[in-house]
Order: C-alpha cells, then structure tokens, then sequence
C-alpha cells in the first residue's frame, strides 16, 4: 500500500478549493476538515449534529481560515432525492466541487456473521457505503466542473483483508474499495476527477476505543497526526494518482484497523 506519512503541504496547497468532509463533527473528519482548511479550502462540513459542526465551523473562523458551510445530513435515513437536493444547494452556492472526503462511519457490532443483527448490519452497510455511493452520483456533475477534483474514500486494514468478527464494517470498506476501483477506472481520461482510497490505522479516536476497549489511547497517533497523506492527496501534488489505496500511516508489523 502508498503512504505519504511525512507529506509536507504549502500553506496554500487548497487555496480557492472548495473541498467537502463528511463525518465532519468528530475525529478524523474534523481533524480533517481543519487541515483542508488551514490550507486554504473552502470546506463544507457535512454531519448528522448540528452543534458539533457549528463548533468545527466557529473553530475554523477563528484559526483564520475561509468562511465553512454547514450541511446536516443523517447518513442512516437519507435518500438519493436528499442527495440530490444536496447538490442542488450547493451548486448555486459554490457552482463547482473540488473535493469530497468520504469519512462519515459507523462500528456496528463485533459479532460472528453467523449471529449479526440483520437490521444493524442494513445499518452499518447504509451509513458506511449507501450514503458514499449517492452522494457521489450526486455531486459528481459539480466535480466535473473542477479542473483537479479528488475523490477520497475511506478504507480499513479489514476491508483489504477479511477478518473474523468485524461483520458489516469489514464487508462495507470492501465494498467501499470495489467502488473506488470501478470509478477510477471509469473516470480515467474521461474527466479531471482522480479516486482512491485511504486507510487512516489505528488513530485515537471514539471509534477505535468502542473497538478496542482495553487499548491505551495515548499509545496511538491523534488525527491531527496522520493529515500528511489527507493533504496529499487531496491537493495538485497527487495529481494523475488515481485508483490507488493508501495508508494514512507507515506499515507496523501487528495489522491495524
């Protein structure tokens, strides 16, 4: 797997950007969302809580960086004619996309597949995979109006490789992986659109603890510590990269999630 760890992005690496985040309230999506910011993104802060977002919003304005929008969005209920009405709004508003981070995720159970709640299961396949999928069909027509737009989604270390136990979340990032793959290869030298896939490892996040309860936390890099490979890819310096799968951090010998 591609990893650019120590990435070292220009300031104005996103400048004039106009880049989407989802999952933006928490974690990854807002260590995110910051960075692109700091950067010089315009960023669209997509997320089901209202208030965590208007947080991420006030603390992007105060660090100086452009004015963010806001879009609430329940992954679990939401519905191609949401998404489209989505993309609507944010055409007359912003007229093109230059980037979309597919972040927004959920844990599900760790439960043998055998004894996986089937409405959890039509959950966590919903939130982690639906919602990317038609979000993109959506907003693609507004990346095609970008001259260098990136599509990221994001992967995990068990959906590369199955692993007992992990249910509906493995199985979505492998689906996840199969839909990067088929739209790299069908956006090649078709649009200025690249597609690829990041797994962000073992990071301390709300997620990672609800997986791995007995785990230090201190022993893990925070989100603010893994954006190297965020920003690369996210900016003209990946350019012409597209239907790869990287990793957010450096390889270790004991496989992440």
């Amino acid at each position: 797997m591609l990893c650019e760890f120590g990435y070292k992005a220009p300031e104005n690496l996103l400048k004039d950007r106009i880049i989407l985040v989802t999952g933006a309230s928490d974690g990854i999506g807002r260590a995110a969302a910051k960075s692109y910011a700091a950067h010089g993104a315009t960023v669209i802060l997509v997320g089901r809580t209202i208030k965590k977002l208007e947080e991420v919003y006030d603390e992007i304005e105060e660090a100086g960086g452009a004015q963010p929008a806001i879009f609430p969005l329940n992954f679990e209920t939401a519905t191609y004619k949401d998404y489209g009405e989505m993309a609507e709004l944010l055409q007359k508003e912003f007229g093109r996309i230059d980037g979309v981070l597919h972040n927004a995720s959920i844990l599900g159970s760790l439960t043998p597949v055998e004894a996986y709640n089937p409405q959890m299961w039509e959950q966590v396949m919903q939130v982690n995979f639906n919602s990317a999928l038609l979000m993109t069909q959506s907003l693609l027509s507004l990346m095609y109006e970008s001259e260098d737009a990136s599509l990221i989604f994001t992967s995990s270390s068990v959906g590369r490789k199955g692993r007992a136990f992990w249910g509906a979340y493995g199985v979505s990032k492998f689906a996840t992986e199969g839909l990067m793959e088929t739209l790299a290869d069908e956006l090649e030298n078709i649009s200025g659109i690249r597609v690829n896939s990041l797994n962000p490892g073992a990071t301390r996040t709300g997620m990672r603890q609800l997986a791995y309860p007995g785990e230090n936390p201190a022993t893990l890099r925070t989100p603010e510590e893994i954006m190297g490979t965020y920003l690369y890819l996210m900016g003209p310096d990946s350019k012409g990269v597209n239907g790869q799968k990287y990793d957010a951090q450096p390889p270790k010998v004991d496989a992440e999630a």
